[in-house]
């Protein structure tokens, strides 16, 4: 079983590779738990970690000729990677995939998807049996209503995954401040996509480079 407390509990860049599911028009059409800009802010922000730490990021779509091509977006932080493209409803039944994922040789599984209750549940359970420690971000992904959503997470916990939310994510990949090589980054991040966070920090940046502070 994986650890859940302690340090090692935590997400590492060393050890993580992100998934990201099915952030596609005909998915988005149907989301209804949360505000799809949300989810839109949320899943862009967190890929822009994943690139910032150098964690090695899995992109697939379902039937994207008629479900439409992944979220622009997330396209961009990665242009030159072709999403893999599947038939299958779980994406962890597409060999390819879960060759993708093993090919890295990192344990701690990242992913979020849409929908929660089909397309990110389905391949946490499945993954989990395969011995990995799975974190799924509740905040960047979607179910067709708010039941839907919580369904699908109450069933992964249940399964033995971990739920959290992107924010928690990059904050744990960067786990110290002295950190300073990715500081920037992250603060670029949390300025774009952090909400409040980030108008807050602008703000103090705005004080700091007119010298009033």
């Amino acid at each position: 079983m994986p650890t859940r407390t302690g340090l090692d509990a935590l997400l590492t860049p060393e050890r993580s590779v992100l998934l990201l599911i099915d952030h596609q028009a005909f998915q988005f059409s149907n989301l209804h738990s949360h505000d799809p800009t949300l989810i839109v802010n949320n899943v862009v922000g967190l890929a822009k970690a994943a690139k910032v730490f150098k964690v090695p990021t899995i992109l697939t779509t379902v039937t994207e000729e008629r479900g439409g091509y992944l979220l622009k977006g997330i396209q961009d932080v990665f242009p030159t990677q072709k999403p893999i493209n599947r038939t299958f409803i779980n994406t962890w039944e597409d060999q390819r995939v879960v060759d993708a994922v093993k090919k890295t040789g990192r344990k701690q599984l990242v992913v979020a998807a849409l929908w929660t209750e089909i397309c990110l549940a389905m391949p946490v359970i499945q993954s989990l049996a395969d011995g990995y420690d799975v974190f799924f971000v509740t905040d960047a992904s979607g179910g067709v209503s708010r039941e839907a959503h919580d369904m699908g997470v109450l069933r992964m916990v249940q399964a033995g995954a971990v739920p959290i939310t992107w924010i928690a994510v990059m904050s744990e990949w960067q786990r110290d401040w002295a950190r300073e090589t990715t500081v920037p980054a992250i603060a670029e991040i949390t300025v774009a996509h952090g909400g409040a966070s980030g108008v807050a920090f602008a703000w103090e940046q705005q004080l700091l480079n007119s010298g009033k502070k």
